[in-house]
This record gives structure tokens, sequence and C-alpha cells, in this order.
């Protein structure tokens, strides 16, 4: 199966989990071709370079989602100026006429839309909805006909439709107050979120199509030797924004069926901070809207949809998305890195060494009763543990007024504190900086005599230092994991504590009730009373700590590592085309009795190899400068193709390439 894997701001790009689940599930499905359609957030993106791609990566694709407007540069005479001798009388015309349908359902009020209706089905069937899939896909037709919508998107004449929807009766309160730098920001980011109209990502353009004015001959250069989604059997986008404009254009203009997962919904993350920091209600109201308008019609579109856990689905089904369609898989995490750590468990009476003091070299943990022999004279002091990133949505403030009140009643109790990585930005440094302060206020240097040294009870760490090597040991450097978010989507710090066997103490924020079970506890955020309570309770019962600990490994085990991800994506793969026809250049292959054909081509003919050829046959064949199984192998100009040896089997995260110039559309 030929799968085209639509993604924003992640895999080949990024760092973190959204690279690493995809790279799983492309290395876990070696059976299916994979071609992923990357749009990048940054140029800081672009720059980090890509993870290590696997074999069954058969090409390509990026686009920029950021910077001036590709075509615009150089123009003396500003972005836009040159819309009216680009575009001709009538192309004109159909952008006025399908911007301002787009620009006035952006604009407009729907009378439950801003409380959450409770009948998301009827909103979809709305006018509102209605006239904003007419203009999405009135622009996509443009685009595909004429070459491109960056000049128009930027034009005077889109500010005027955009600023006349704006004052019509009916258009949303904060709209109304709109300035003009107001209606330049918006059409800023309008333009760059609707790229992925005019990129070549979609088959040959019709003939007499005119040149692309929005993306540049490199990324022109990308897909040029391929169909693109055309020939795709399966587009699967990751996220309901804008990475699903390419798998909603393939369904139009092909039929091709769309499968969409989110383990972060994109509207949730507009509304948590995604919109721009230094822009007021008018310009946050109409972004919301259109990611709104965005979200509903890709779940409208949308064959299946595979929310990450039940907090994701309720959003999606808020904004549109019907029960039938959403199936919950949970991100596929690896167990192997914490295997050890878990399979040892907690044992009380093994002592470890205590922690160093703050901003000090701390002693190397290698987790509950698993440090060399050495360690086991003394009975280590109670440890609370927290991994995570350091930054406001994380409450450390929160967690440290809690451990104060925890050092009443356990006066032995550590708290470490380790970062999986330094803070990013300003805000993140600023924060951990009050933390270090309010950690050396609450609890100064403590000595036990006049001749002692003091140190902190509460030691701030990064993941990779003397103290914590690994993530496991990190954990396993601990008594109790405490996640004392305020803000959380799919806790992944408490999966992989849970991968540990150990007892953890969280807020009840996102997805964490669904994530732990029953195999911990669970308080409100933002209340640091009972946080205590429950760490101090823990604390104070080993055999508690070990049970939960064993519970929550056996839950983890069973319900989020990487094989039950990479099982239910590739049923759901095979159901999809089970259910959709093959198609030719004359339409749906149809049966002696008049139904849709499905799979009128052999299953094995999309596998590379081929199941009917032999070892040697397949070799021969790809040595003879054919993909095994008979068909050419499809690269741009200029480059070959490039497999990348697997990792070992306890390799980690992806690394990026280490230098050397990059090949154009391919790795």
């Amino acid at each position: 199966m030929r799968i085209a894997l639509l993604t924003e701001g992640g895999y080949p790009f990024a760092r973190g989990e959204s690279v690493l689940w995809c790279d799983r599930l492309l290395r876990g499905l070696q059976g299916h071709e994979f071609e992923v359609y990357a749009l990048s957030r940054s140029e800081r993106q672009e720059h980090a370079g890509w993870c290590l791609l696997p074999p069954n990566v058969r090409r390509v694709c990026t686009a920029p989602l950021w910077g001036p407007a590709p075509g615009t540069q150089g123009d003396p005479a500003g972005p836009g100026a040159g819309y009216v001798s680009a575009y001709g009388r009538r192309e004109r015309q159909r952008f006025e006429r399908h911007f301002g349908q787009l620009a006035e359902a952006v604009c407009t009020a729907v009378p439950d839309e801003l409380g959450w209706t409770s009948d998301a089905a009827d909103l979809g069937d709305s006018p509102v909805a209605d006239r904003f899939t007419a203009g999405l896909y009135g622009l996509a037709e443009l685009a595909r006909d004429h070459g491109g919508l960056a000049l128009a998107l930027r034009s005077e004449q889109a500010l005027r439709i955009l600023e006349s929807a704006c004052r019509a009766p009916g258009a949303l309160r904060a709209a109304q107050a709109a300035r003009v730098a107001d209606f330049l920001a918006v059409a800023d980011r309008l333009e760059r979120a609707l790229r992925p109209l005019s990129l070549d990502w979609y088959g040959p353009r019709p003939a007499g199509a005119g040149q692309a004015h929005g993306h540049g001959p490199s990324h022109d250069a990308n897909c040029r030797s391929g169909q693109g989604t055309a020939g795709a059997d399966l587009c699967h986008a990751v996220g309901a924004g804008p990475a699903a404009l390419p798998g909603l254009l393939a369904k139009r203009f092909f039929g091709t069926p769309m499968l969409l997962t989110e383990y972060g919904v994109r509207l949730r993350e507009h509304y948590l901070g995604s919109a721009p920091a230094v822009a007021g209600a008018p310009v946050r109201a109409l972004l919301a809207s259109f990611q709104r308008l965005l979200a509903r019609e890709a779940y409208a579109q949308a064959h299946v949809i595979t929310p990450g856990n039940t907090h994701a689905r309720r959003w999606q089904q808020r904004c549109g998305a019907r029960r039938e369609q959403l199936r919950t898989v949970y991100p596929g995490m690896d167990a192997r890195p914490f295997a050890e750590v878990g399979e040892v468990g907690e044992h009380p009476e093994a002592a470890r060494p205590r922690p160093g003091r703050t901003g000090a070299r701390p002693a190397t943990r290698t987790g509950s009763g698993a440090g060399p022999p050495a360690h086991r004279g003394r009975r280590a002091a109670p440890t609370v543990v927290w991994v995570g990133r350091v930054e406001p949505s994380k409450d450390l403030i929160g967690l440290l007024h809690a451990f104060a009140r925890i050092r009443t009643s356990v006066p032995r109790a550590r708290l470490r504190v380790i970062a999986t990585r330094r803070p990013r930005g300003r805000e993140g440094a600023d924060y951990g900086a009050r933390c270090w302060a309010l950690a050396a206020q609450l609890f100064p240097d403590e000595a036990a005599d006049a001749r002692t040294a003091g140190e902190s009870p509460v030691s701030f760490e990064e993941v990779g230092s003397p103290g914590a090597p690994t993530l496991a040991d990190a954990y396993g450097g601990g008594d109790v994991v405490v996640l004392p978010s305020a803000v959380e989507g799919f806790p992944v710090p408490l999966v992989e504590a849970m991968f540990c066997g150990r007892a953890t103490v969280s807020t009840d924020v996102g997805a964490v009730c669904e994530v732990i079970g029953g195999t911990g506890l669970v308080v409100p955020s933002r209340n640091p009373r009972a946080l205590a309570d429950s760490c101090v309770t823990l604390l104070r019962d080993p055999e508690r700590r070990a049970r939960l600990g064993a519970a929550a490994r056996a839950r983890a085990l069973e319900l989020f590592t990487v094989e039950q991800n990479i099982a239910a994506f590739r049923g759901i793969y095979l159901e999809l085309m089970s259910h959709c026809p093959v198609r030719t250049d004359e339409g749906p292959t149809l049966s002696e009795d008049g139904d849709p054909l499905p799979f009128a081509r052999p299953a094995e003919s999309h596998v590379p190899g081929g199941w009917a050829r032999t070892t040697r046959g397949a070799v021969a064949a790809a040595a003879g400068g054919r993909r095994p199984g008979g068909r050419l192998a499809q690269w741009p100009p200029g480059t070959r193709p490039h497999a990348p040896a697997l990792p070992p089997a306890g390799a980690g995260r992806p690394t990026a390439p280490g230098g050397g110039k990059r090949e154009e559309g391919t790795r």
C-alpha cells in the first residue's frame, strides 16, 4: 500500500514524541511504502535537519508555513502589488468570490458555536460551514488551474473583502472592532495557513495552468518526478490544521481516502497559545473561527479519526466529529529503555545515594535497589521525583510549595527536579530561574552539625547528568513520581514512570485519569495541600507503592506500547482500503454487478519485494535499478535512493543528520 503521510511541524523535522511516534509507525509497517509531505513551522526546524528516515520512505516533500510568501520576495512595491498583473479579470473575479465566501464564514458568529453547541452534526450542515467549504475548495480549484494564491491573499483587495466581512451584520463582536493592523495580521496568518492549496503535491497540473505563484521552484522540484497524492492509496494526516488540507484536496480531486490522527488537538493548541502573543482580541477571535471551521471540515471528510485519548476525543466531538468515525489509538511508546528498572521494581530495604545539593553535581542513581553494592549499606532518604520540561504549565511552583508541606510530615524527604531538556525561550528560562530562587528561599541549605557542609533537600538536574544519565535512571531514582501539571494533553512522563513500575501522584488534567486508570493517586490541579498529602501517604506505605507500581507497569505494557499502536494502524489501513474502490483514470473500477470493486490489484503488488519473488530475484531486480516488485524507483532528478540502516535494538531517539549538503526532496 502506498500511503501519503501529512504532517505539520512534526516528522521528519521536529524532535520529541510526535517524531518518535511517526518514526516507530513507519519502521513497524515495513510492508507499506510511505511518502512524507511535511509542512515546517519555523526556520529553526528547516535548519535542524531531518531525523534518520527508514528505508520504506519513498520520497519527502517539504514546504514552509513561515517567512514571506514565496513568490513575493524582492517586490519593491510590497507584497500583493503584483496581484493585478499576475491574474486576469476572470481569475480575479473567481478569487474575490471564493475568498469572500471564506471570509464571510470566518467572520460570522454562529449562535451556539461560541458556547460549544450540543449538536455538532447540525452545526456541520449550517450555512456558515457550507460557505466555508465552498470558499475553501473554490480557492483550491483556482490554485490548481492558475498556479498559486500568495499574491492574491496578500493583495489590497483581500484586505477589503476581510474588512467588509467584519463590518457586516451578524459578524463576531470582537471582529467588528478590528482595525487595519488586525486585518493585516489576519491576512498574513490566513495566507500561511492556506499555502498547501498552492503546492504541487496533487499530481500533474491541468493543461494550460500557469506558473505557480504560491511556492518557489525548490519546493516545486520536490515532487516533480512523481504523481504526488494523486497516486496514493491513502492519505494519513497528522492533525486537523493545515496538514489536513492536502488530504482534503486529494479526496476531492482524486477520491483518495483520508485517515486523521490527532494526539494533540490542533484547535486546543491554538487556544493554549499558538495565536500570536501580541495579537489583540479581533485577531485571536478570527483565527480561532478559521481553525474551528477547518477542523470541522477535516473531521467531516475523514473516513476514520483516531484520537490519542478520550480527552482529545471529546474535543473532536464538540467540533463536529461523528462517533462512528472515532477510534481511540493510544500513542505507541518504546518500553525497552525502561525494562531493567521496571523489572527490578521497588525494594524499600535497599539504600540509594543521596542527591547532590542544589546547583551541584548530584551523585549517580541507578534506580530503587538497582544501585551498586557499595550503595546498599544504609537506607536512602524518601525521594520524590519530577521529570519533564521546565515551563509554566507544569506548575513546578505549586510542587515546591507542596514539598514544603511534605517535609513537615517526612523530614528526611528529598525532591529531585529533573529536566528532560533545557528551557526554551526567555519565558522558560525565567520560569526555571523563579523555581530555583523559590527552592533556595523555602529550603535553605541544611547541615547536621557545625562541621558538616549544608545541602538543600531539593536538587535541580538534567537527563544526561551524572545523577540521571538516562530517563530510566531519572524515574528509578525516586520512591514516588509526581506530575503536578496545570495543563496537560497526553502525559508522556506519566507513562514512562509506569513503564518503570513507579507509584505516581498526578493532577486531574488532560488524559491523566484515562492513562493512570486507578494505578496511581490523582488530585485536583493547583492544590498543593492535596498533592502533598497524597505523596506523604505513599512515602509512608512502601507496600502500597510496590502494588501500585506493579499494576501501573502492567497497564502501560498492555495499552501504550509501540506494538499496540502499530497493530491498530495496520488494521485501520487494511480496513480503509477494503471499503474504498480502486481508482483509474476512467473512474472507480466496478464489478459485474456494478458495485465498486476493492482490491482489483493484488495486495502484494504494493509490498516492496513481492511475495511471489524469491530473494535472489528481488536482489537481481534491485541491482538492475528497479525496486523489488518490478516498478521503477521514482526519485527527483540528480538524486538516488537512500535507505539508511535501521538503528540498533537499543537505540533511543532518532538523530538529526550530521552535516553535508541535503538533496532537495530526498534523504
